[in-house]
């Protein structure tokens, strides 16, 4: 007899990951990336031998000066065109949302309605959300951006989601371009895109790149100074 194919192992891998207690409060945590910016924190992940944590470069922010730190709280949609169930897992979702999160939305590169709204940003916010990234569509545009609200997006539209598209789960583990993303990871996006930091290194990569960044004020000063390229190489500079 065959012998069963064991994914156990692979199972207990993908399907969840524990919420680690993080060494730092999390307002201080997201506080200190918001100063930083994304690439100085990739560049440590690459360090890491973590080179693909960026998400799709189609993300973009609402507003460039925008920018955000937070716990990722994680949804899932498929393009559909039923109705039943979707007003009330999006009313669940909403009330599970805490200070902290960043929704991250993900429509599995569909196209067409919009995922968010005004009305969610504003239930989104008054539970304390730092703001969304949705791979996918936004409506409302305007309301959004009189409500201040950090948001990155692929797309606008004025289609709403009903009928068009629904969830089919949130604070589970979703693929976002390639990046998998679990509930509870470090998500930073500023104007050059989004990442997603997982969340047993992100104090390490927090200081790491609060190193870096002070490294390269030195770097600047350096070439400011006149200094040769070969002569800022030599003193551990890079370009």
């Amino acid at each position: 007899m065959a012998e069963k194919m064991n994914l156990n192992n692979l199972k207990a891998q993908r399907d969840s990951q524990p919420i680690v207690e993080l060494s730092i409060p999390l307002e201080d945590l997201c506080v200190r990336f918001e100063k930083l910016y994304s690439g100085a924190v990739d560049d440590v992940l690459r360090e890491m031998c973590l080179p693909h944590q960026a998400l799709p470069s189609t993300i973009v922010p609402l507003r460039d000066n925008m920018v955000v730190c937070g716990e990722a709280f994680t949804v899932k949609a498929l393009k559909d065109p039923t109705m039943g169930g979707e007003l009330e897992i999006r009313v669940k979702l909403l009330d599970e949302l805490r200070p902290g999160h960043v929704v991250l939305w993900n429509y599995n590169g569909e196209d067409s309605p919009a995922n968010w709204g005004g009305v969610m940003t504003q239930a989104a916010k008054l539970r304390g959300c730092r703001g969304a990234i949705i791979d996918g569509g936004i409506r409302d545009t305007k309301d959004i951006l009189d409500q201040e609200f950090p948001i990155w997006y692929r797309y606008r539209t004025s289609r709403g989601a009903l009928s068009h598209t629904k969830i089919v789960g949130y604070q589970v583990p979703v693929y976002v371009g390639n990046v998998l993303v679990y509930p509870g990871d470090i998500v930073l996006a500023d104007i050059d895109g989004a990442l997603v930091i997982p969340r047993s290194i992100a104090v390490e990569v927090l200081e790491r790149a609060e190193q870096i960044e002070k490294n390269e004020g030195e770097i600047k000063e350096w070439v400011a100074a006149g200094l040769s390229a070969n002569d800022i190489h030599n003193k551990g500079g890079y370009f």
